[in-house]
Order: structure tokens, then sequence, then C-alpha cells
């Protein structure tokens, strides 16, 4: 393995967990509680990424103020319905045991909850592999820099040293206004043609190339 990068940070939803569809469908179906007209699935998974409110924000922007609360208890009642048949992409886990043993720092900036992600890492068994992690409930929004630099300074580790990996231009955008190198995944939430306009080091088309790039150069 390379020695490239001390820190690796990762996108939680469509990045090492396939939870995008899950995402998309109960964004539809909120919409449709409320009697909203229901956002395109491309509008729905653009929006992926983003803290919740700013995500519903966009994705439904008929959503009046004061129904946001209403529009995000509806959203988290159809996600948690398909919570538990959701799964890591082939390989995750495997991929983030081999980069801990190799000494590196691990981190998460997503835009799920503290909750949430709490409830992910532990069904996944993957929460003892990062050394720190950032919400959006407690932080500023992606593409916001807050997450990344709130993680390198917690861990002493310098920007040219870190490597953001993401599925979606949020992602890739928070770690150029950091600073920081960044690394796509095309099997996620938005398009390979809006990742490669990004300009990350590379655009990976499967959970397996991922693995690979990684092994062999981070």
């Amino acid at each position: 393995m390379a020695d490239r990068y001390d820190l690796i940070v990762f996108d939680w939803d469509g990045t090492l967990m396939d939870s995008a569809a899950a995402i998309v469908a109960a964004i539809l179906a909120a919409s449709r509680d409320l009697n909203l007209p229901e956002p395109s699935e491309e509008r729905a998974r653009h929006v992926i990424g983003l803290g919740l409110s700013d995500a519903l924000r966009h994705a439904v922007p008929e959503l009046a103020e004061n129904d946001y609360p209403l529009m995000v208890e509806r959203y988290r009642f159809h996600y948690l319905s398909r919570d538990h048949e959701l799964t890591l992409f082939p390989g995750a886990a495997a991929m983030i045991a081999q980069l801990a043993a190799t000494g590196r720092s691990l981190a998460v900036a997503t835009g799920k909850s503290r909750l949430g992600l709490g409830r992910a890492l532990e069904q996944t068994g993957l929460g003892p592999y990062f050394h720190t992690t950032r919400c959006a409930d407690e932080c500023f929004s992606k593409p916001h820099p807050a997450m990344l630099e709130e993680i390198m300074h917690e861990l002493g580790i310098a920007k040219h040293r870190t490597l953001m990996v993401g599925d979606t231009t949020h992602d890739l955008q928070m770690a150029k206004n950091a600073g920081v190198e960044s690394l796509a995944v095309a099997f996620g939430a938005h398009p390979r043609a809006a990742l490669e306009a990004e300009s990350p080091v590379d655009v990976l088309a499967t959970p397996g190339e991922l693995a690979t790039w990684l092994r062999d150069n981070a």
C-alpha cells in the first residue's frame, strides 16, 4: 500500500452503505403523506448527503416552513421502516478493516444525524474502526468545510495528508472548500459526469474498484 494519506474520511450513505434508494423512497413517501408534489428521483438523489432539513428544503421547495417538523417526522418514519434492510456495499467492511490495520486514521463525515450514524455504526460493527465522526446535526452541512476542518484539527493531520471519499458533489465540494483532495465513487447518489466536474483524484465505478484504489494508491 502507498503512503500518500494519513487520514481517510468517508461519507456514509451511498459510499459505504447502500442506502441511496431508501433515502429517495422516504423523501417521496413523506411528500405523499403531506399531499405535496413528489420531486423527481433525480432531484431527490441530488440532495442526499445534505443535512436533513437542507435536503428536504431543496427536494420539496413547496414545503411550508411550519411543516418542516412534520416532513422530517414522516421522512424518518419511512426511512426507519426500511433501516433494518440496509446493508454495506460488498467488501466495505473488509476494506475498512484493512485500512485500519495499516495504522491510518479513519473518520466519517455524513449528512446523517448523530443518532442515525450511531445506529448504523452499531448495526454494521464498523464503529471501532473510526477515530472520529461528524454529523450534519452538530456541524455545518456539506459543502461547508467545517466537518473536515474539525476532523483534521481533532486528529492533528494536515490537509495535504487527508483524503475525502464520497458519492456526491456535496462531498467533493466540501473537500475542495477545506483544501483536501477527494476521491469519488459513482455507485452512490450522484452521476459520474457531475462527480468528474468537481475534479476528484479519480472516479471509481464499483466498491471493488474503490477497495483496490485505496490499497494501491492511498
